[in-house]
């Protein structure tokens, strides 16, 4: 099976220079400041970047990381990819009628989805009906009342599919939800499902909820951060910010990763003048872990620290904490000390002695927050991972107390909104009862599907209508070519959109393109301001309003359309007012007051105030919510991956300029890559093992159980600081190499950190 990713003629030009060993610094505030003078023209850049992050301003599109309080709020509260993100969105370039009449879906298939995004905002409502070889417009009544037709048509609606991103603020979300809920179906796939699902399963059944435990305050108190599987000098840059500050205070930094990161070594702070020439070093200790260690790698340190304490009795388990709020600890103490060395060893590719002097700081360090990403998220065996995080959090009663806890961190900017709001195939009936008492009608309870599962769906011709709101779910999704072929096999795909992306062009029978406002424009919808709000990595929700110029008069709010198709669709089988909805926000907080909880008088909070910590018993109370009543430890098999000889074990990951399949540029600074992004970075021992060299170009080739070979062609090797056996390259291009059935147990997120390949010489 071969991917059909195209190449960009660009990467003709691929330079590969040497690493960068601090992150930020000025040339971060160079290319920030060009990117967004480039895309928007002074006046909107100063518009948007000095209201990026305020408080009455918007929030980032491209960042969950909380903001400081108002005493420590910066003027430029944001990073270079914040910038190119608000610069992206805020173009000046626009994509409508003309340019889909000059250009057919089939010529548009053989552009990268870089390009497909640089042409610009999307402006007008579009339409490509069966048979057709070119979008064309339609105006909105049109649209709904074809969605709606096209929905209504159907055999029963759980053969349709309501997508969610990341980005959609929490009024947009509750509105989704609601309507597919009205309609029939908990088919509610999102983004979490293919980067975070793997935290929330694991965290909900040790502590009781989904959600990290700190705030960003607890990181600046802390005196030890754990970052593992994460690169925040990419994927989260303002968090470099709360490290330098944890620092300034005395706090070490434990990182764990597969590759040397700069944003784990060094930060040159672009907000002070020493910050910017001195810098902040971070990493005290750097642990370069082979992928899929982790588990083994937690599994020892809780066995270590067991040792510990039963040397010093009293000095390391927080024995009162254990005794008075968990239950499982005897059984995970006897289940580590049966803990086989040597498979730990082999699964970490560390020493005896760097994991022990880690294990070190954690037995000595009174203020533990733990973080991590989807290096952890992502594997087979990530649940278990993540419980092995919390139990070593729990032994040390790291949690509930002030400079301590778990911090996941999320990528996309609401993507933890998203399901605080009710986007979640799996919604307890508590959630659907309330629902029911406020709507009065009756949710359906089946589980619907989530993402993998919602290809599943398309691929057996058990879904045959998708709705996206926001994203590029056919990019982001693993075994591309079959999600691909999913989604051309549906009667209706509708996407709600600012940019031009693949998933408009791998389209049902019956295609929409409808675009909408972003984070950054002003929503005058209803003839009033609105504005929005989301819930940040660590369950703070705020207020966001943009007040830039739409880029196209045509364009409407998220919220607006869902309420216009829910309407087309549903009629008067319901009663929810979608145009009052639609009208004035409020009306959707004051219902999300009443179903949602912890958020309660959410109108007149968010009205008043601007936004408010959600309830986390966890962490305000050391109260667990879960069947136990109590934080569990659990006890876990280790489970040693192994590749088999010739092979190596890739990673995906992002590049410096993207943003998940946002593709902002072809350069990524910090591993030395300039115009290109098809690269595989590998270590010195395996181009000799192979026998290749630095610089060969060659294909990916997957293997797996299903007998299926897919293939990621044309790639250059790039020598690298990575463990033997590991490599690391882009997605989505290294999409395709993962099978849709490879994924996270009880989960079910893709592999996307394990993917075993062999690299083949190209002729």
């Amino acid at each position: 099976m071969s991917s059909s990713t195209p190449i960009d003629a660009e990467e003709a030009d691929l330079k590969v220079g040497k690493a960068k060993t601090h992150a930020a610094g000025l040339t971060a505030v160079r290319i920030s400041m060009a990117t967004a003078l480039k895309q928007m023209g002074p006046v909107r850049t100063a518009r948007n970047l000095l209201r990026l992050n305020q408080v009455e301003g918007f929030d980032c599109m491209s960042c969950a990381w909380p903001d400081p309080d108002n005493k420590h709020r910066h003027t430029a509260e944001f990073c270079e990819n914040g910038a190119k993100a608000v610069s992206w969105e805020g173009t000046r370039d626009t994509v409508g009628p003309e340019f889909f009449a000059q250009h057919s879906v089939a010529e548009l298939n053989t552009q990268t989805e870089h390009w497909l995004e640089k042409q610009g905002r999307l402006t007008h409502p579009m339409v490509l009906r069966p048979g057709a070889t070119h979008y064309e417009p339609i105006d909105w009544d049109d649209a709904f009342r074809l969605i709606g037709e096209q929905l209504n048509a159907l055999g029963n609606p759980d053969e349709a599919l309501f997508y969610t991103s990341g980005r959609a603020s929490n009024e947009a979300a509750f509105v989704y939800q609601l309507f597919a809920r009205a309609f029939g179906t908990n088919n509610l796939p999102d983004c979490s499902n293919m980067c975070h699902e793997s935290t929330g399963v694991g965290l909900s059944e040790s502590i009781g909820i989904g959600k990290g435990s700190v705030s960003l305050q607890d990181i600046h108190e802390a005196d030890l951060i754990v970052v593992c599987g994460q690169n925040p000098g990419t994927n989260h840059p303002r968090m470099l910010s709360a490290l330098e500050q944890a620092k300034h205070r005395g706090a070490r930094i434990l990182a764990i990763n597969p590759l040397r990161e700069a944003g784990l070594l060094k930060f040159n702070n672009p907000q002070t003048p020493k910050g910017m020439l001195k810098g902040a070093q971070l990493a005290d200790q750097f642990l370069q872990i082979r992928s899929n260690g982790d588990l083994a790698l937690w599994q020892a340190f809780g066995h270590l620290l067991l040792e510990a304490e039963e040397r010093n009795p009293g000095t390391v388990v927080d024995r009162e904490f254990v005794e008075s709020s968990t239950v499982g600890f005897e059984q995970y103490r006897k289940h580590l000390g049966e803990l086989d060395w040597d498979e730990v060893l082999t699964a970490t590719g560390l020493t005896r002695e760097e994991i022990e002097s880690a294990a070190e700081l954690l037995a000595t360090s009174k203020k533990i927050v733990t973080c991590w990403a989807m290096g952890i998220t992502q594997h087979r065996n990530a649940v278990a991972t993540i419980k092995e995080i919390v139990n070593v959090t729990l032994m040390r009663g790291m949690i509930g107390v002030p400079g301590a806890g778990l911090c996941p961190v999320r990528g996309h900017s609401n993507v933890q909104g998203d399901r605080s709001m009710g986007v979640w195939e799996q919604s307890p009936d508590s959630f659907l009862d309330k629902l029911r008492d406020e709507f009065g009608f009756e949710p359906p309870r089946h589980h619907g599907y989530d993402a993998v599962n919602a290809v599943r769906a398309l691929r057996d011709g058990k879904a045959r209508a998708f709705i996206g709101l926001g994203g590029n779910f056919v990019s982001a999704m693993s075994d591309t070519t079959v999600t691909e072929a999913g989604m051309r096999s549906a009667a209706l795909t509708v996407q709600i959109s600012t940019k031009l992306n693949r998933s408009h062009l791998a389209h049902g029978s019956t295609a929409l393109i409808l675009p909408t406002l972003g984070r950054t424009e002003k929503d005058l919808t209803g003839g009033i301001v609105q504005r929005v709000t989301v819930e940040d990595s660590m369950s703070a929700v705020h207020a966001s309003r943009g007040r830039s110029e739409p880029a196209g008069e045509l364009l409407r709010s998220e919220v607006d359309i869902l309420c216009g198709i829910a309407s087309a669709t549903l009629g008067d089988r319901v009663d929810v007012p979608w145009t009052e909805f639609a009208r004035d926000y409020d009306q959707i907080r004051q219902r999300i007051g009443r179903v949602v909880p912890g958020c309660e008088n959410y109108a007149e909070v968010i009205r008043e105030r601007g936004g408010f910590t959600m309830p986390h018993p966890p962490r305000d109370s050391r109260t667990f919510p879960t069947p136990e009543g109590k934080a569990v430890f659990t006890a876990s098999p280790l489970q040693v991956l192994t590749v088999p000889e010739g092979r190596v074990v890739l990673q995906t990951m992002r590049s410096h300029d993207q943003f998940n399949t946002t593709i902002y540029g072809l350069n990524d600074r910090y591993r030395g890559i300039k115009s290109g992004r098809r690269v595989v970075f590998i270590s010195a021992a395996d181009l000799a093992e192979l026998g290749f060299a630095d610089g060969d170009v060659v294909n990916l080739v997957s293997e797996w159980e299903d007998g299926i070979e897919r293939r990621a062609d044309e790639f250059r090797l790039v020598e690298y600081s990575t463990p033997k056996g590991c490599v690391a390259a882009y997605y989505p291009e290294t999409n395709p190499l993962i099978p849709l059935d490879s994924t996270a147990l009880d989960s079910n997120t893709p592999t996307s950190k394990w993917v075993v390949v062999r690299l083949e010489r190209r002729a």
